[in-house]
C-alpha cells in the first residue's frame, strides 16, 4: 500500500481494535516507512528482521527456542504488545482493585487498559521478557544499544544501554519522556530519535556530546588558570575561584540561578560589564556573599530575584580574582556553553587537569578512562547485586498485593528504598570522583524504579517514601590526598545529582541549602596518618635534600624526546 503520511499514520493506528498477532509487524512496516528506514528482511544473515530465533536458558538448565518480535543487529530488540483502551463502563472500583495488585472478582478483564497501574506492570514485564532476550542472543551477535516495548496504536517506550553488556538498559533520553505516544510522532525530532535508532544508534549516546562539552569546558579553564597564574595568584586560589564561577554557570543553565527576566542570570551579569572588566569584583563578590547566604525573603541585589541559599561551603569564600578584557571575553565564552549536559563521569579529571598547574594542563590531551569502563565495574559491584534483590522484592510484593496484603507489600518495598538510602560508597582513592558519580546515578535510576513500583500502592506511599528519604551525594564517601581533586569531587557528585534532579522532576527546585556540607570527601591519606607536618629530609652534612619534581621535561639533545629535566626540582620530605 502507499506509504501513509503522519497524520493518517496516526489516525489509522491510533483506532486499531485488532489483536497484536495480527497487525504488529504491519505496524512496524508502516513506521519504518514513516521513519524513512528500510524494510525488514533485505538484510542478510536475518541481522534484520521479525521472528529471531534465541535460545533461553531455564532455570533447571534446559533450553526453549524463543522468537524476538523485531531485531535488528547493532540497533535494537523490540517487544511488540498490543493493549486496551480504557471503557468507559469500568467501574472505579475495578481501577481500585487494580491499583492494589488485585484481580477484580466482578468481572475479569482479558488484557490490561492503558493508563492504569495494571498496564504500567504489564509494560514492565514486556521490557523484562525483551531484556533476557538480549541476553539470550547468541555469542556472535553484540547487545544492541537500544530495547523498545511497543503498545501498537498507542506508545513506544525506549530504554538504552550505552554500555553494550546489555545489563543496564534505562529509561531513554530520561525517565519523564522516555514513552513517546503515537500523536508525539508529528514531531520531526521524536521521529529523528526514532530513525538514529533504526541507522545509527550510537549517534545518541548522550555520552558523546557531554565529553565534546566538557573537553571544551576544560579548555578555557585551562586558558584562564594559566593567565591568572600568570598575574602572580597561586593555582590554590585560582582553582577555588574559577570553580564556583563553573558551578554558577552549570547553576544558571539548569534554572537555578536566572534573573527577573528569566534569561539566564550569570552569562546576563557577565554582558553587563565593560569590556575591560571594570566592576566585575564587586559585582562578583556581592553574588557569591548571596549564594551563600540566600535571599529568600530579600530580592537579590544582583539578579533581582528571590535567590536561593546555596551553602555548602562552596561560597564561604567569596574571594574573586580581578579580570582584564581578554579574561572576561574567555569566561564569556565559557557561560555560553550548553552546561547541563557536562558529563560529570569525566568532569572532574579534566578540571582537575585545568586547573591544576603548567604539569596538569599538559595532560588535557591525554587518556582518560571512559564512562563504559567505570560503568563496567560499579554494575558488577554494586549495581547488579542491589537489582537482583529487587527483582526478588519486587516479585514479593507484586504476590502480596495479590493476596490482599497490601501492608507487608508496602513494607517490604519501603525496607528496600531505606537499603538503597542507607547503603554507603567508599572510594578510598576518589581523585576527581567519577567512579562514586556514575554510582549514584545508577543507585538514582534504580530508585525511580523503586518509587514507580510503589506508586501501584497508593500515590501517597509513594509520595512518602519519596519524600522521607532519597539517595543522595552523602552516601559517597572518598578519600583522597590532592586537595584539588577532593574539592572537585565534592562539586562532581552535587552537578551529577542536581542534573538528575531537574530530569526526573522537571523545574521543581531542590530543597535549601541546595548544597549540603555533607564533609563526605575528606583530603588525607588512605593509608597512613601523620603525626605532625612532614619536615625537609637532610642529607649527612645537614642540607636539605631534593628530587625531580617529576613534571618538568627537557628536548633530549640526541633523540629529540621528551626527558626528565633534572633542574625541576621539590624538596624532599620525610
Amino acid at each position: 500500500m502507499p506509504k501513509r503520511d503522519v497524520d493518517d499514520f496516526i489516525s489509522h493506528w491510533k483506532g486499531a481494535t485488532a489483536p497484536e498477532q495480527s497487525i504488529s509487524q504491519q505496524f512496524l512496516c508502516e513506521l519504518c516507512d514513516l521513519l524513512d528506514v528500510p524494510q525488514p528482511g533485505n538484510q542478510r544473515n536475518g541481522s534484520y528482521t521479525f521472528e529471531f530465533h534465541v535460545s533461553e536458558t531455564q532455570h533447571d538448565g534446559t533450553a526453549k527456542d524463543r522468537r524476538i518480535d523485531f531485531y535488528r543487529r547493532a540497533c535494537f530488540v523490540l517487544e511488540s504488545k498490543k493493549f486496551q483502551e480504557k471503557v468507559a463502563e469500568q467501574s472505579q472500583l475495578e481501577l481500585a482493585a487494580e491499583k492494589m495488585g488485585a484481580v477484580a472478582r466482578r468481572k475479569k478483564i482479558a488484557a490490561p487498559v492503558r493508563d492504569t497501574d495494571r498496564w504500567d506492570d504489564a509494560m514492565l514485564k514486556a521490557f523484562i521478557q525483551a531484556r533476557d532476550y538480549v541476553r539470550a542472543l547468541p555469542t556472535s551477535e553484540p547487545a544492541p544499544p537500544f530495547l523498545l516495548v511497543v503498545d501498537v496504536g498507542h506508545v513506544i517506550e525506549i530504554r538504552a544501554d550505552f554500555s553494550l553488556t546489555g545489563r543496564a538498559y534505562q529509561p531513554f533520553p530520561d525517565p519523564l519522556t522516555y514513552r513517546i505516544l503515537l500523536e508525539q510522532l508529528r514531531d520531526e525530532k521524536v521521529r529523528q530519535r526514532l530513525k538514529l535508532i533504526w541507522t545509527n544508534p550510537v549517534e545518541l549516546d548522550p555520552s558523546k556530546r557531554s565529553a565534546e562539552v566538557t573537553r571544551e569546558v576544560a579548555r578555557h579553564l585551562a586558558e584562564l588558570a594559566k593567565s591568572f597564574e600568570k598575574a602572580g595568584h597561586t593555582p590554590k586560589i585560582v582553582a577555588e575561584f574559577l570553580t564556583r564561577c563553573l558551578f554558577c554557570m552549570f547553576a544558571e543553565d539548569v534554572g537555578l540561578l536566572p534573573n527577573g527576566d528569566g534569561k539566564p542570570g550569570f552569562t546576563e551579569l557577565l554582558n553587563s560589564l565593560a569590556p575591560d572588566g571594570t566592576g566585575f569584583v564587586e559585582m562578583l563578590r556581592t553574588l557569591f556573599k548571596e549564594m551563600n547566604e540566600g535571599r529568600k525573603d530579600e530580592i537579590s541585589l544582583i539578579l533581582r530575584r528571590k535567590l536561593l541559599k546555596f551553602n555548602g561551603g562552596l561560597f564561604a569564600d567569596n574571594t574573586v580574582l580581578p579580570v582584564n578584557g581578554t579574561q572576561l571575553g574567555i569566561l564569556k565564552k565559557a557561560a555560553e556553553l550548553d552546561w547541563q549536559h557536562v558529563e560529570p563521569a569525566i568532569f572532574g579529571t579534566l578540571l582537575e587537569r585545568a586547573l591544576g598547574g603548567e604539569g596538569e594542563r599538559r595532560k588535557l590531551g591525554a587518556h582518560f578512562t571512559p564512562r563504559a569502563y567505570v560503568e563496567r565495574l560499579v554494575m558488577a559491584t554494586i549495581i547488579e547485586p542491589l537489582r537482583a534483590e529487587w527483582e526478588n522484592v519486587r516479585a514479593a510484593a507484586v504476590q502480596l498485593g495479590k493476596g490482599g496484603k497490601i501492608d507487608k507489600a508496602r513494607e517490604i518495598i519501603n525496607q528496600f528504598h531505606r537499603r538503597l538510602c542507607d547503603l554507603k560508597v567508599l572510594d578510598p582513592a576518589c581523585g576527581s570522583g567519577n567512579f562514586l558519580y556514575v554510582t549514584l546515578e545508577n543507585l538514582k535510576r534504580l530508585e525511580g524504579e523503586v518509587l514507580d513500583f510503589a506508586g501501584q500502592f497508593g500515590e501517597s506511599f509513594k509520595l512518602e517514601m519519596g519524600t522521607a528519604h532519597t539517595v543522595d551525594p552523602h552516601q559517597f564517601l572518598g578519600l583522597e590526598i590532592n586537595p584539588r581533586a577532593a574539592a572537585l569531587a565534592e562539586l562532581v557528585l552535587w552537578i551529577g545529582y542536581l542534573q538528575w534532579h531537574f530530569r526526573t522532576r522537571g523545574q521543581t527546585m531542590p530543597a535549601e541549602p541546595v548544597l549540603k556540607n555533607f564533609k563526605n570527601i575528606q583530603c588525607r591519606d588512605a593509608v597512613l596518618a601523620y603525626d605532625g607536618e612532614p619536615q625537609p629530609a637532610l642529607d649527612a652534612a645537614g642540607n636539605a635534600k631534593s628530587v625531580w619534581d617529576r613534571l618538568g621535561k627537557k628536548t633530549d639533545a640526541v633523540t629529540g624526546r621528551a626527558v626528565p629535566d633534572e633542574t625541576k626540582r621539590v624538596p624532599l620530605l620525610t
